[in-house]
């Protein structure tokens, strides 16, 4: 909204800085925390008036040791997500140039995720199912998401079936019909994994801050022609803006920790997960970025291979790779602190960040 403010710049000198996107990002930035803070207290006493209160399952493997764990988090008020979801959406509106095509098809993404995640958040909450909505159901809303948009981007946008190689110069991987394959498995696999990883106070929102903070800076020199000459990196006009959406999503992230830090207050839920790692997976691939994703985001690849490593282990051979799954409640098993597991993982999570945003000089 206030993007188009900058049309009348000519008029009134000073409502040109709504042209800028740095400007407009950090706003972005600005309004999601504010939002979260500000509303955040009585959206939390509403999902307890609601009794939307956590009800942790215990699975297969995790035994008693972890369930001492989850004790004390049973009744949180979960669904956070929700705020989450909701101040970004309208931080993009009020910031961002709501014509680009690139951001209609991101909230598109992320409105998508969240209600597959409330219905499932519900279904578990309400005792109408008591692991929510099957993996299976899950899966096919997923894909769909990711055929519809990936054959939008390409018969509409024009978007190539190519794949930008990190530390090689201008390296492209031409994928063909392997291209809608790729997008799909990576906005299943991001939403995924984020849900696995949100399993500790703080670590799936912390996490989601350090993708995408660096993916905000990845977004802005894509969509900048001399930057993008520069580093040698495929210029995409329009893909900018995403720069918006990305730091409406670290704003939010921050704006959430403050509630979500141990002992949390609140959980994102399903809600909150699946839309917020879906959404980063399709902004990589909108920014041809897919390589990188797999380095940024390493703690949510680790989290979902350790599940994965898991479950074909014990089918497999009928023994355990872990103590449990994902690899944080092992770590829990291991009796490392809950604090300490969530700071580790930060710490992973902002070398990683580093590593990738080097990779756009090191060509």
């Amino acid at each position: 909204m206030f993007y188009f403010l900058s049309q009348f710049r000519f008029t009134y000198f000073p409502l040109n800085i709504f042209r800028y996107i740095t400007f407009r990002a950090g706003m972005a930035a600005v309004t999601t925390f504010l939002l979260c803070v500000i509303i955040g207290p009585w959206f939390i006493r509403k999902l307890k008036e609601w009794n939307f209160g956590e009800k942790p399952v215990m699975g297969a493997g995790r035994g008693d040791v972890l369930g001492e764990h989850l004790k004390p988090k049973q009744g949180t008020p979960t669904m956070g997500g929700i705020l989450i979801v909701g101040s970004i959406l309208l931080s993009v509106l009020l910031w961002s140039d709501v014509s680009n095509r690139y951001i209609l098809l991101t909230i598109f993404t992320m409105l998508w995720l969240a209600v597959v995640g409330f219905i499932d958040d519900y279904l578990k909450i309400t005792g109408r199912s008591k692991n929510g909505m099957s993996s299976r159901t899950k899966l096919i809303w997923q894909v769909l998401l990711a055929a519809i948009v990936s054959f939008y981007i390409y018969t509409q946008m024009g978007v190539s079936t190519t794949l930008d190689v990190p530390f090689l110069k201008r390296a492209m991987v031409d994928l063909g019909a392997f291209y809608f394959i790729v997008v799909m498995l990576i906005v299943v696999g991001t939403s995924n994994a984020v849900n696995l990883t949100d399993g500790l106070d703080g670590l799936a929102i912390g996490c989601t801050l350090m993708v995408a903070l660096p993916l905000s800076i990845m977004c802005y020199v894509t969509g900048h022609v001399n930057f993008s000459q520069y580093l040698l990196i495929p210029y995409l006009p329009g893909a900018g803006e995403l720069t918006i959406f990305c730091m409406a999503i670290v704003g939010a992230s921050l704006g959430f920790l403050w509630f979500n830090a141990h002992p949390a207050s609140v959980f994102m839920g399903d809600v909150g997960a699946l839309a917020l790692g879906g959404t980063l997976g399709i902004i990589s691939v909108f920014i041809k970025k897919e390589f990188l994703m797999v380095i940024l985001g390493g703690v949510f690849v680790w989290e979902a291979l350790s599940v994965i490593i898991q479950v074909t282990s014990f089918k497999l051979t009928g023994k355990r790779v872990f103590l449990c799954s994902p690899y944080h409640h092992h770590l829990q098993k291991l009796d490392w602190k809950e604090s300490k597991i969530v700071i580790r993982f930060w710490i992973v999570g902002i070398i990683l960040a580093l590593v990738t945003l080097t990779t756009l000089k090191m060509r």
